[in-house]
């Protein structure tokens, strides 16, 4: 007799994993396509394009945008009322129409300023369509594996999305191929995106597979398009002060911008920073910062297990704090010219990257009252997508402002020290809001922070 999870059979949860997974791995793609070939723009002489490093780090700051100025809220009410099959389908489908305004922008020989003026509106497109549309996803596989094995379900999407990224960074310099004294046409500028395009494309393809697939999941089962506990996930303007006003909350909240913003922020930035630090081709950065990505995926849901099983989520989360520290520390201060520094900062930050993320989400139950956990983790999304979008802008700024319009390699070292001193900034403030977390769960053992998991 075949499986099932509930009235469902579980073959056919698993085919609408696969088809909700593939859009998530397209939308990493496309948002980390140029992070290991960054260094295209710290000059704009060096493209037909003629983006420079301000201009790149204002266009990759505009994927957060939107999430920032009521994205977020409107994400909450559109699942709610319409459900996640028509919610879903409008952003998967400006995921889409915000590439393609990405690649048009690229590719069309525009002036710098109106190129980019168009590309920066298709990255605020193609933001908001991937958070939100991350959202229905997470919400979709809650409905559909109910019944089953719901961790292990969310844990592939989120490992295979990763995967994304990693495509990415390793992908872009085979089809952007460096070359000494080179001007690269917007043709081959535009070959990430036209294959992130592609990704894409595919991903909103499987998406209407799944949303017949959802159908006939709630005709099985006997339900709506609807999620069971959509009222106390809704976003309400009372609930918003309750949480602001939590301590605990609040340093979580922190702790993720400044953690986040310290990897996510560098990993845009990557191509500019190793290649010139460590004296390495754009391929072999490539493979270097994928080690993230990769680290990510193998051991976060390692982590996870021993959040579960021992506890002591808060004294995870500084050490990885103090391994981001260290990473940041040696990209910044190693000796230049030596490849070996390079990926055992990689190391570090991919530990790190793993242990934070593993014990702060988890966290976020144990602060926040239940029937207000789904505006905590929009709050959450919100503060961290204004990190993003601040730190992103000011990485371009500091690195437009060492290079200038000088393509010489001590100058590319220069701003490549110099953003990396912001980022060691962002970790030794997180590494003190953790700190002020621990304390806090020891002075509160009601609040069972870094108990195990029950049962």
């Amino acid at each position: 007799m075949a499986r099932k999870y509930g009235k469902v059979n579980a073959s056919l949860c698993w085919l609408a994993l696969a088809c909700l997974v593939v859009p998530m791995f397209a939308s990493f793609f496309f948002d980390d396509m140029f992070s290991s070939i960054s260094y295209l723009f710290e000059n704009p002489a060096m493209t037909d394009l003629g983006w420079d490093a301000v201009g790149y780090g204002m266009y990759t700051s505009g994927y957060s945008v939107l999430c920032v100025f009521g994205g977020l809220v409107i994400c909450g009410i559109m699942l709610d009322r319409w459900g996640v099959r028509i919610t879903g389908s409008i952003f998967i489908a400006l995921i889409l129409i915000g590439a393609l305004m990405v690649l048009y922008a690229i590719k069309s020989g525009f002036p710098p300023e109106k190129s980019l003026k168009i590309a920066y509106v298709g990255c605020m497109l193609f933001g908001l369509g991937s958070e939100i549309a991350g959202t229905a996803v997470t919400r979709s596989i809650a409905k559909w594996f109910k019944h089953g094995p719901m961790a292990l379900a969310m844990g592939l999407q989120l490992s295979i999305a990763r995967l994304g990224t990693a495509l990415a960074l390793v992908i872009s310099p085979r089809l952007v191929i460096e070359q000494a004294n080179h001007v690269y046409s917007v043709t081959e500028v535009a070959k990430p995106a036209a294959f992130g395009v592609g990704l894409i494309a595919l991903g909103v393809l499987l998406w209407a597979v799944f949303v017949a697939l959802d159908a006939r999941f709630d005709k099985i089962e006997g339900t709506t398009d609807k999620v069971e506990t959509a009222e106390e996930d809704k976003f309400k303007l009372s609930d918003v002060w309750k949480v602001l006003g939590n301590k605990n909350f609040i340093l979580l909240a922190l702790l993720c911008v400044l953690f986040y913003s310290s990897i996510v922020a560098f990993k845009k930035f990557a191509g500019s920073i190793l290649i010139p630090r460590f004296n390495i081709p754009s391929e072999a950065a490539g493979w270097m910062v994928s080690m993230l990505p990769f680290a990510s995926v193998i051991f976060s849901p390692v982590f996870g297990m021993l959040v579960d099983k021992k506890g002591k989520g808060t004294r995870l989360m500084i050490i990885g704090s103090l391994l981001a520290f260290a990473a940041h520390i040696l990209l910044a201060f190693a000796p230049a010219g030596v490849p070996f520094f390079g990926y055992l900062s990689m190391v570090f930050l991919g530990f790190g990257y793993s242990l934070v993320p593993a014990a702060l989400w988890p966290s976020v139950p144990k602060v926040v009252p239940e029937k207000v956990l789904g505006t905590a983790y929009s709050l959450v999304y919100w503060v961290q997508n204004i990190g993003l979008l601040s730190f992103k802008m000011l990485a371009g700024v500091i690195l437009g402002s060492a290079v200038g319009e000088a393509a010489d390699l001590a100058f590319r070292q220069k701003g490549a020290v110099e953003v990396e001193l912001m980022f060691v900034g962002l970790c030794i403030a997180a590494i003190l809001i953790a700190w002020l977390f621990a304390r806090s769960s020891d002075r509160h053992p009601e609040l069972r922070i870094d108990a195990p998991a029950e049962g």
